[in-house]
This record gives C-alpha cells, sequence and structure tokens, in this order.
C-alpha cells in the first residue's frame, strides 16, 4: 500500500510542477512586501548528513508593515511539501498574493515560510541525528528569530502552524509537541499519517544501494530514505546515517516501533492536553487526494477523543486546489482564531 501511495504521490507531484508553472512569475499585488532571510538553526549543527543549518526562510509582510511603526502581527508559519522547496511554495501557492487577499479582507498577518530541504528531498519536520532538529528548528530557533526581528505579537495565541502534504504532516507533529507556542492548526492533505511500513524485499533493495543512488532515486525511492533517515537514524551506519531495520531476512520490530512513534495517528492518544488546548484545529483533503483514507483516519481518531475540529473533503486531488485553498481558506481560519493584538 505505502509504494502505490508514494508512486501516486510521484505523478502528484509531476502534475503540480506542470500545472503550477505559469506561477513561478507571480508577485504580490499592492504593498505586500516578500523578504528572503537566512536564519541559522542551532538545532540542525552537526547534523550527520550535511544538511545546513543555515536555511532560507521567505517572511511575508503585510501591507501596513512599512508605516504602522508600532503595529504589532499574528504570525502564520507554513510548511512545504516533500521534494520541494519554500521557494517553490511560495512560487506555486502564490503565497504573496494571498497575503494581499487576506489584507483586502480587512486582516493582516505575517506570514513565514522556511525551507527543510534535505539532501534526501526533505526533512520530514522531525528530530534526528542524522538529518537535524527540525522541530525544534522550527518551534524555537524560528520564532525566536522572527520575534527578535519583526514586529510580531510573541505570544501562543498570535501564533499559528499550517502546512500542505509533509507540511501538514509537520503542522500536525509540530503542534502536538509544542502547544506552548501554537495556538491554532491547519493540515493540508497531511502525509504520513498512518504508521509506514516495508517488506523485507523492499528493505534489501534499499540497503543494497549507494549514496549516489540514493539521491538520485526516483520519488518513491527518496521518500523511504527521507523517512528512514528522519525516523530511524543510525550514527553508527556511514554513508547514509540510516537504518531500514532488515536482519536475518526480517524487518526488526524496533525499527518498525521508531516509524510508527512518529505517525500522528499513533501520537494522538498521547498528546491529547496538548490537542486540547488548541484554540482551533482544521484538516482538509481533496476527495480525489490519495491521501484521503490517511485523513479520514485521522480526523476520525480526533472526533473519538473529542477533538474538536473543522473538517472538510472538498473536490479536488493532492495538488490543484492548494494555492486556492491557502488563500479562501486556511488564512481566513488564522484570522478568525489568531488574537490581533
Amino acid at each position: 500500500m505505502l509504494v502505490i501511495q508514494l508512486r501516486r504521490l510521484a505523478v502528484l507531484c509531476g502534475l503540480f510542477l506542470f500545472g503550477f508553472a505559469t506561477a513561478a512569475a507571480a508577485k504580490a499585488a499592492g504593498t505586500v512586501t516578500v523578504e528572503q532571510v537566512k536564519v541559522h538553526g542551532r538545532s540542525l549543527e552537526g547534523n550527520l548528513e550535511g544538511n545546513s543549518a543555515d536555511r532560507d526562510v521567505f517572511v511575508v509582510l503585510p501591507p501596513s508593515y512599512a508605516t504602522a511603526k508600532r503595529r504589532h502581527y499574528p504570525v502564520v508559519y507554513f510548511l512545504h511539501g516533500f521534494t520541494a522547496t519554500a521557494d517553490f511554495y511560495m512560487k506555486a501557492g502564490r503565497i504573496a498574493e494571498g497575503a494581499q487577499a487576506a489584507e483586502a479582507g480587512g486582516h493582516e498577518m505575517i506570514i513565514v515560510v522556511p525551507d527543510s530541504y534535505t539532501r534526501q528531498g526533505g526533512s520530514m519536520f522531525s528530530s534526528s541525528v542524522t538529518t537535524g532538529d527540525f522541530e525544534t528548528f522550527v518551534a524555537r530557533d524560528l520564532v525566536a528569530y522572527v520575534d527578535a526581528h519583526y514586529r510580531t505579537i510573541p505570544a501562543r495565541m498570535s501564533r499559528g502552524l499550517g502546512g500542505h502534504s509533509m507540511g501538514g504532516y509537520g503542522t500536525l507533529k509540530i503542534g502536538m509537541k509544542y502547544p506552548e507556542v501554537f495556538s491554532s492548526l491547519y493540515a493540508m492533505s497531511a502525509c504520513c499519517i498512518t504508521p509506514m511500513t516495508l517488506t523485507p524485499d523492499r528493505a534489501r533493495e534499499l540497503e543494497a544501494m549507494s549514496l549516489e543512488q540514493a539521491v538520485k532515486g526516483d520519488f518513491l525511492t527518496r521518500a523511504q530514505f527521507a523517512s528512514a533517515a528522519a525516523w530511524s537514524p543510525a550514527p553508527d551506519k556511514p554513508p547514509l546515517f540510516l537504518d531500514f531495520g532488515l536482519k536475518d531476512g526480517a524487518i526488526q520490530p524496533v525499527v518498525q516501533d521508531q516509524w510508527a512513534a512518529n505517525a500522528p495517528l499513533v501520537m494522538v492518544p498521547q498528546y491529547l492536553p496538548a490537542l486540547k488546548r488548541m484554540t482551533a484545529i482544521a484538516l482538509d483533503v481533496g476527495d480525489k487526494d490519495f491521501l484521503l483514507s490517511d485523513d479520514t483516519a485521522i480526523h476520525d481518531a480526533l472526533t473519538r477523543f473529542g477533538i474538536k475540529h473543522a473538517w472538510t473533503v472538498y473536490d479536488g486531488d493532492h495538488v490543484n486546489r492548494m494555492a486556492e485553498r491557502f488563500q479562501q481558506q486556511l488564512l481566513p481560519f488564522f484570522a478568525e482564531h489568531l488574537r490581533a493584538k
């Protein structure tokens, strides 16, 4: 099932790149300002893959920021998807245009889009000695930088966390672990909800690959290497520093458990107090998205445990309405639920 899902995602990402190619040159209207900065993450220092601890971050400032010098703003942190970069999502997701539309509706906020691209195509927004501690980077290093350099309202009630696909996964995971930092969550087409598994044959095939083959692999291969790097790091196994758990022809239970421990569906019962602290939670997914069943599972789990949340299944696939929903659903959601004063 995992192989089928990831292959579908590879096809959909290709469609995503094609469908949004014309958006690459899009620029924000009006007086929205986009700054690209480097943010150093102490939490990322010394990671075994050699991923840079200095991350590209896009900061979208609302139209009044330059003139209302005494005004402070709520902040929305938005996490991008796998094999993509923050720059790609800024363009394909028309994020600056969304900020301009929010201002036109009377809602201004700062939007922050950090880059999480790694050697294997994405950090999975997890904590790993191999990939780097991207959980802490987002929740601590990045938030501290933004609060120190911009006129934010430096309080959890004025911070929201959202993301798409891998970023939707990161939203749920980081939100559960850092409820003292973020008060509202919006996960779009979140991936990796249910525990992932590998067959022994597939694990044997992956373990036989060189570093060069791994980083140049197809989407499915890169996703599996990225998952192992994030969830089952192995500092004693250079040069990839990850473990697929294959031993004596079987996948070791401890590695399967490590992967499962990072699945939001497994995490929910452990993090109920954190989820109940949230002011608002929203999940959405397209009715033609291959992740529909997984996202429905997390919706069902939240419902089962009495966690209030908004749930929307819309007409669409994994990517074709991402930019539209970012502007028309995600930003109004945060405008409603984040404290602006």
